[in-house]
Protein backbone atom coordinates (compact mmCIF):
# COMPACT_ATOMS: atom_id res chain seq x y z
CA UNK A 1 0.00 0.00 0.00
CA UNK A 2 1.26 3.71 -0.67
CA UNK A 3 2.04 5.74 1.66
CA UNK A 4 -0.87 8.79 2.11
CA UNK A 5 -0.80 11.70 4.30
CA UNK A 6 -4.58 11.92 3.76
CA UNK A 7 -6.98 11.85 6.52
CA UNK A 8 -10.25 12.25 4.63
CA UNK A 9 -10.70 15.92 5.33
CA UNK A 10 -10.28 17.48 1.66
CA UNK A 11 -10.81 21.01 1.36
CA UNK A 12 -7.95 23.58 -0.44
CA UNK A 13 -7.27 26.80 1.63
CA UNK A 14 -7.54 28.91 -1.28
CA UNK A 15 -4.77 31.54 0.62
CA UNK A 16 -2.43 29.46 0.88
CA UNK A 17 -3.21 26.37 -2.27
CA UNK A 18 -2.97 23.50 0.34
CA UNK A 19 -4.99 20.97 1.23
CA UNK A 20 -6.44 21.77 5.14
CA UNK A 21 -6.38 18.19 5.97
CA UNK A 22 -3.20 16.60 4.40
CA UNK A 23 -0.76 19.70 3.59
CA UNK A 24 -0.70 18.84 -0.38
CA UNK A 25 -1.22 20.86 -2.92
CA UNK A 26 -3.83 19.80 -5.44
CA UNK A 27 -0.95 19.22 -8.36
CA UNK A 28 0.43 16.90 -5.94
CA UNK A 29 -3.15 14.86 -4.90
CA UNK A 30 -3.27 14.74 -8.17
CA UNK A 31 0.04 12.95 -8.96
CA UNK A 32 -0.03 11.11 -5.53
CA UNK A 33 -0.87 7.92 -7.41
CA UNK A 34 1.60 8.02 -10.04
CA UNK A 35 4.58 9.13 -7.67
CA UNK A 36 6.94 6.18 -6.46
CA UNK A 37 7.64 5.89 -2.76
CA UNK A 38 10.26 8.22 -2.32
CA UNK A 39 8.55 11.16 -3.59
CA UNK A 40 5.59 10.76 -1.27
CA UNK A 41 8.07 9.99 1.63
CA UNK A 42 9.84 13.24 0.78
CA UNK A 43 7.11 15.39 0.24
CA UNK A 44 5.49 14.24 3.35
CA UNK A 45 8.30 14.97 5.63
CA UNK A 46 7.75 18.68 4.34
CA UNK A 47 3.50 18.39 5.42
CA UNK A 48 3.96 19.14 9.27
CA UNK A 49 6.24 22.96 8.34
CA UNK A 50 3.64 23.53 5.74
CA UNK A 51 0.76 23.18 8.29
CA UNK A 52 1.98 24.63 10.77
CA UNK A 53 4.55 27.02 9.54
CA UNK A 54 3.65 30.43 8.11
CA UNK A 55 1.89 30.68 4.89
CA UNK A 56 3.08 32.14 2.33
CA UNK A 57 0.49 34.88 2.29
CA UNK A 58 1.61 36.12 5.39
CA UNK A 59 -1.43 34.52 7.19
CA UNK A 60 -1.58 32.80 10.01
CA UNK A 61 -0.76 28.79 10.07
CA UNK A 62 -3.59 26.23 8.84
CA UNK A 63 -4.33 24.71 12.04
CA UNK A 64 -4.10 26.53 15.60
CA UNK A 65 -1.33 25.69 17.88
Amino acid sequence: MASTPCIKVCAMDAASGLCTGCGRTLAEIARWGTMSEDERLSIMRTLYERMTGPRQTGAPPLTQA
